[in-house]
């Protein structure tokens, strides 16, 4: 447990940005599989959906959520899966 009142601080500021982490990662997560889901039955669906997953990757690496070449990687399988 944190003594000092600047360990204190440290923690709830560390709680309050994972909550936000967590949450962009979510998101980012639930949109890929939502159109790894979609191109199955429908390409011109997911391909709409693209920029949205495009949007949530960018934010989440820009963020340091995630590295700039895992963002990469995963825009590429996506668009690899949509052609």
């Amino acid at each position: 447990m944190p003594i000092t009142q600047s360990a204190k601080k440290a923690i709830r500021g560390s709680l309050r940005k994972k909550a936000f982490n967590d949450q962009r990662k979510k998101t980012m997560k639930e949109i890929i599989k939502k159109i790894e889901k979609v191109v199955k039955t429908d390409k011109k669906e997911a391909a709409k959906m693209l920029s949205g997953a495009f949007q949530a990757i960018d934010k989440a690496a820009q963020k340091g959520v995630i590295k700039k070449n895992n963002a990469a990687n995963k825009k590429s399988r996506l668009s690899k899966l949509i052609k």
